[in-house]
């Protein structure tokens, strides 16, 4: 864009050459509708998180700002992401997820509130079972009553980000509980900004990690992780589904 970007898009990616192009593809034509439209500035950052596939030739391709992280960690590529933004707001969006024009249009009208700081989005997962649809559903149930924003999709003032230094490097999964909680007491309470959570037209995003890994994998990831959170979400090692390249 021709003057400072309003809001910086940051995709994390590692070795997501199959899902890439049309991920951003439709994250780019849904910027486009909603943001360039409203004379609204933004820019698209893709963190290549050290692939050895077509990530970042991919994301060149479509026009994004390709920046490296040579360490794999969500957080990491996040925060690297981050680094090379210039926008007022920060938007993170998961390298397989698809926004529509109207989500961005709702995140853009937040933007120009003074009483938020941090949001998320209801999400819906593609090509999902009923299971795992009702499970999802439950999700959306608790992240609204609770204000928890999921991953896929964070909202969240630049100034604010960087005051608290970004995401936890310690944390291999759950950075962004982490990160709102951080937000909330240092920022939130100060200045009397909030979290909210999207919900009228849900992100869009791969349900993939229930088809490349069986219950059983997922069942005891969910088990650690609400036995002991902490020392769970801060092993590589017990992180794995997001670490291991299964793709």
């Amino acid at each position: 864009m021709a003057h400072a970007p309003v809001i910086s898009i940051i995709v994390p990616a590692f070795n997501e050459e199959k899902l890439l192009a049309a991920s951003l593809g439709s994250l780019k034509a849904a910027a486009i509708d909603a943001f360039t439209q409203a004379g609204i500035a933004w820019e698209l950052i893709v963190c290549d998180n050290n692939s050895t596939d077509r990530t970042a030739e991919i994301a060149r391709a479509v026009g994004a700002n390709v920046v490296f992280e040579p360490i794999n960690q969500i957080g990491r590529a996040r925060n690297t992401g981050a680094s090379a933004a210039s926008g007022e707001w920060l938007l993170f969006i998961d390298a397989d997820s698809h926004p529509s024009r109207e989500l961005l249009t709702d995140a853009m009208a937040l933007t120009r509130r003074s009483d938020v700081l941090l949001a998320g989005s209801t999400i819906t997962l593609d090509n999902a079972s009923l299971a795992f649809r009702f499970a999802c559903e439950i999700w959306n149930t608790m992240s609204r009553l609770r204000r928890l924003v999921a991953g896929s999709f964070i909202l969240v003032r630049a100034t604010a980000f960087r005051e608290v230094g970004g995401f936890d490097l310690r944390y291999f999964a759950g950075e962004k509980i982490d990160l709102a909680l951080r937000l909330q007491k240092h920022v939130g309470r100060r200045d009397r900004q909030r979290t909210l959570v999207l919900h009228r037209h849900p992100l869009v995003t791969s349900a993939r990690k229930l088809r490349l890994y069986n219950k059983t994998e997922i069942a005891r990831f969910v088990f650690k992780s609400v036995f002991r959170p902490i020392k769970t979400t801060s092993s590589r090692e017990d992180c794995a589904m997001w670490y291991d390249g299964r793709r």
